[in-house]
């Protein structure tokens, strides 16, 4: 009200007043806005490839997504890159304003599909990755939630015990206490220490947390945690496999759509988020400067599995990179899920036997004291 207020009494400045308030109007809703995920964009790219398949204009398009969308923040991006496109710049231009919603790699194959009028073909493509890398994510998420699961309830059940059931039998152990198993003791004293301590115990692992944490937030500490990946024996098959899929998959569908070799490695390092595996692809960046070839750095990373350094250097050669880069990609796909799985069904079996020599442990150490004390009464 106070800006309309303004406006009235200062005619001289009119149209700026109106400029900045109309840009408040636009701004100030926006702060509330939840963030765009995936799943948004991919929406986004499935409908706005349908569109341009059957003729609609691009900015009738984005006109007909918008009246659909029933989120905020997407209607907010639609209005913004309409009105890009109706002042006449490049839709890829438009995108990159938006880099949370829309990747490097994203907005570079949208600016090689608009010279050549594909698109359309360019989104369908895009979708098709998204979708994968989604696929992937779940694989990964279903494979290592139970063993997580079973760890946390295993930790939760063991504090149980100590804190709760160990201190009612304390007492009744006192009078046959240097007849008691060693594992009792032990568990005992461990208990003991957790109810009278447990502030500084809390104390020490919120400590340790932070203190990591911060250390994580380090370059030198992500670095550390990056390498370890890449050399912890199973854990860096599962971790190369999962960083070869993705590069690869940029790597075949910006070559396929005319994306130059320097900028598709630029897209593969947004994709990557380990630091150790991008220092890799600038390795290869330099050597591909030099005149070296993609396959050469392949060739010197010892993470890189063999037979994608042969299919890798044969496609070079035969300048067929984006298609079998595409035929890689979907091999250590499949490799990675069945790896996945295998790990996932190893697993399972292994924890339930943790748990229950846990759980075995804990009860005969509350069973065999209670044995003991009811022939000394009998």
């Amino acid at each position: 009200m106070a800006l309309e207020l303004q406006t009235v009494t200062q005619p001289a400045s009119t149209a700026p007043a109106k400029a900045n308030a109309m840009s408040l109007r636009l701004k100030l809703p926006t702060l509330s806005q939840p963030r765009l995920n995936d799943r948004d964009r991919m929406f986004f790219t499935e409908q706005l490839s349908l569109l341009l398949e059957t003729g609609t204009s691009l900015y009738n398009a984005l006109g007909a997504l918008r009246q659909q969308s029933p989120n905020p923040a997407m209607v907010a991006v639609l209005d913004a890159l309409m009105t890009d496109i109706s002042e006449g710049k490049p839709f890829s231009q438009a995108l990159a304003k938006h880099p949370t919603v829309f990747s490097p790699n994203y907005v570079n194959l949208i600016a090689a599909s608009e010279t050549g009028g594909f698109m359309h073909k360019v989104l369908s493509e895009l979708l098709v990755m998204e979708e994968k890398r989604a696929e992937l994510k779940s694989t990964l998420f279903s494979a290592l939630s139970y063993p997580a699961f079973l760890i946390c309830f295993s930790v939760a059940v063991v504090i149980f015990v100590l804190a709760v059931v160990f201190p009612k039998f304390g007492t009744l152990f006192i009078s046959i206490h240097d007849q008691l198993p060693v594992t009792t003791r032990f568990l005992m004293v461990l208990s003991n220490g957790l109810l009278e301590h447990w502030l500084y115990l809390a104390i020490g692992i919120g400590g340790l947390a932070i203190g990591l944490n911060r250390w994580l937030a380090t370059a030198a500490g992500r670095e550390s945690v990056d390498r370890m990946l890449l050399t912890l024996p199973v854990i860096r098959n599962v971790t190369a496999e999962l960083y070869m899929v993705q590069v690869l998959r940029v790597m075949s569908l910006s070559l396929g759509n005319g994306v130059p070799m320097v900028e598709t490695l630029q897209a593969c390092r947004d994709v990557v988020d380990n630091r150790v595996f991008k220092k890799f692809l600038d390795r290869v960046e330099n050597l591909i400067q030099e005149g070296r070839g993609l396959a050469t750095g392949f060739e010197q990373a010892s993470f890189v599995p063999p037979v994608a350094k042969a299919m890798l250097a044969t496609a070079e050669e035969s300048g067929n990179l984006g298609p079998v880069s595409a035929r890689v990609a979907d091999y250590y796909e499949r490799e990675l899920t069945k790896r996945l799985q295998t790990l996932s069904k190893m697993a399972e079996p292994i924890m339930l036997l943790v748990m229950g020599a846990v759980v075995g442990l804990l009860v005969s150490s509350l069973i065999l004291p209670i044995f003991k004390l009811s022939r000394a009464v009998s």
